[in-house]
């Protein structure tokens, strides 16, 4: 199942921000670009890099009006620790995102990332545009961590052709550097500046 250019779901549950447990609703994304990620397990290996990366990037996000939400199928109670332990022992410390709990597993079904049969998220990175359309998903397997620098391009791209109408971002686009017409002259005109 593809979530693209659908709805995301939405969702309510405990979370923590700032160590201060609290419910979470997705509601308070509305009107906003949001990244939803999932990681699987708190206290694991390559998950704190990924929150780390996600944490030191939030500015930039919130830079161009993007949330960060973080969500795995352990309690608030077990994020809150996790983000009490200092990084030097295996902790996130202090970050800068909401981590939410999904226990009951139900958001990460809604967003078809959950591995059943470990019970876990896999690496899921959702884009969400301001009405709630996932507009991008980057799915990995367990092992490998994402890019957070990608994650951040991909937004920046969404809301160029969302204000940008009738263009489009060619392949490994950056910010400030040319779009397309997606038209057969538009590619030509493209192709023959950057091919």
């Amino acid at each position: 199942m593809t979530l693209i250019a659908k709805p995301a779901p939405s969702f309510k549950a405990a979370a923590v921000t700032d160590g201060r447990i609290h419910d979470f609703d997705s509601a308070s994304l509305n009107g906003k670009w949001a990244v939803v990620f999932f990681y699987p397990l708190d206290f694991t290996f390559v998950c704190p890099t990924e929150i780390i990366a996600f944490s030191d990037a939030a500015a930039d996000f919130r830079a161009i009006g993007c949330e960060v939400i973080g969500v795995s199928v352990d309690s608030e109670h077990t994020h809150r620790a996790w983000t009490d332990t200092p990084r030097n022992r295996g902790g996130l410390g202090d970050i800068q995102i909401t981590l939410v709990s999904d226990l009951n597993k139900h958001i990460a079904r809604g967003f078809d990332c959950l591995d059943e049969e470990a019970g876990v998220a896999y690496r899921g990175a959702f884009i969400l545009d301001p009405a709630g359309t996932v507009q991008a998903a980057i799915v990995n397997n367990l092992p490998v961590g994402r890019n957070v620098a990608e994650v951040l391009r991909t937004v920046k791209a969404f809301q160029y052709v969302t204000s940008h109408d009738g263009e489009v971002c060619p392949a490994n686009w950056q910010e400030g550097s040319d779009t397309m017409n997606p038209t057969a002259d538009g590619v030509a005109a493209y192709l023959s500046q950057h091919g």
